[in-house]
């Protein structure tokens, strides 16, 4: 099946009863047993529910496994992960550009329980591989990276990890399973904030890892259960919904980021465009090859003073200020005081992560619209400047 085939298709047959095109949602906390621990394959929600499975079969035929776990977010997919696989005295590696959650979760409560957490500029294989020791458990891949977008080839660094014994994880939010398959290039474990693109509505929390190896994937499904940080199944239905119009979403996304890009560069406010599409980009050929699109994210440095950069992605008709990406609405962020506020300055500054940044997430709107809406913002921003020079050369 092609990709929108098993959106639509995959472990989602009409409802056999009355033969609902949609199946329903089975909002149910718990299931009547036939006798004392003889169930019909359902006991308990948190264990499993028909919805969220239902989900999870759709979500591992997307990356091409058999295996999936959905969980209440992002982030609590992103902890059974570290938690069922790392102890005190293990390393995990990951790149100096990285979502700020990730960060704060690794170094503020991995790190004090006596995790090893190091980054490095995974651009650089020769720095990766130096970095690699006995006690690396985890090597943490996001590609494209959020914020700024840099590719990390995985191909390569899963061989070098897997030399050394340890287990690649890809983030493979920004990319999606409809740009990038992680598992065939030869990734352990993947991750996706499914609040994202995969929902890809902006009205839920989700989060999913994925695995083919069962016993890869074995402590990730116990901790889901254990620990109980599952979705609901109306959000699980939710994702459902929003997985059919996927494909249809993400050419939108990308035909959109392209032309942002595109009209970004070059601009006499605009110091630096990051966009894997653009020929510039330093991992522009590595995208084309490991990647079967760009995405839908675009990041710029602004030329200016932060109190700008405030007014410019605060004052924005189509692009709304707000944390999250992957909608059908776009959204503007200021990573330094929202996504990565985490991180502190020192560190920010340290990684690289400019005060000046700004990252766009594209949404499905008519592309002229939202480049317009940019020039905009960019055009008030040179009066301003031009009415300051002229009040100068009065009051002088």
């Amino acid at each position: 099946m092609g990709f929108a085939t098993k959106t639509i298709h995959s472990a989602q047959p009409s409802e056999p009863e009355t033969g609902s095109l949609i199946a329903p949602i089975f909002q149910t906390s718990t299931y009547e047993q036939e006798a004392p621990g003889h169930d019909k394959g359902f006991n308990y929600s948190r264990t499993n529910n028909p919805t969220r499975q239902r989900l999870e079969c759709v979500l591992a035929e997307l990356e091409g496994v058999e295996y999936a776990a959905v969980f209440g977010s992002g982030l609590a997919a992103e902890n059974a992960i570290l938690q069922g696989y790392l102890r005190p005295g293990d390393e995990v590696i990951l790149p100096l550009d990285v979502y700020g959650g990730t960060y704060r979760i690794l170094n503020r409560v991995f790190q004090p329980m006596g995790v090893t957490v190091r980054q490095l500029d995974f651009c650089d294989l020769q720095a990766v591989a130096a970095a690699i020791t006995r006690n690396t458990r985890l090597v943490w891949v996001e590609t494209p990276t959020n914020p700024r977008l840099f590719i990390s080839d995985i191909a390569a660094i899963s061989a070098l990890a897997h030399a050394a014994g340890a287990l690649v994880v890809v983030d493979n939010t920004f990319a999606t399973p409809y740009f990038q398959q992680p598992f065939s290039l030869g990734a352990d474990i993947v991750v996706h904030s499914v609040t994202k693109y995969l929902a890809g509505h902006s009205d839920l929390i989700q989060g999913a890892v994925l695995a083919r190896d069962p016993a890869i994937f074995e402590p990730i499904k116990f901790l889901q259960n254990a620990t109980g940080a599952v979705p609901g199944p109306f959000d699980c239905w939710l994702t459902l919904r929003g997985l059919k119009t996927m494909e249809l979403r993400m050419l939108r996304h990308a035909e959109n980021a392209a032309a942002i890009a595109d009209a970004l560069q070059g601009h006499a406010l605009v110091r630096r465009v990051y966009f894997p599409g653009l020929p510039e980009h330093p991992g522009h050929d590595l995208a084309r090859r490991q990647m079967t699109g760009f995405g839908g994210m675009v990041s710029f440095e602004l030329e200016g003073s932060i109190a700008e950069v405030s007014r410019f992605a605060s004052s924005r008709r189509y692009f709304a200020l707000g944390e999250s990406l992957g909608g059908v609405k776009s959204l503007v962020c200021h990573p330094a005081t929202m996504t990565h506020a985490s991180i502190p300055a020192a560190a920010r500054a340290e990684l690289g992560l400019s005060d000046s940044l700004i990252r766009l997430s594209p949404g499905c709107e008519n592309a002229k619209d939202l480049v317009e809406d940019l020039q905009a913002g960019l055009a008030l921003l040179e009066s301003e400047r031009e009415n300051c020079k002229a009040q100068a050369v009065l009051a002088s």
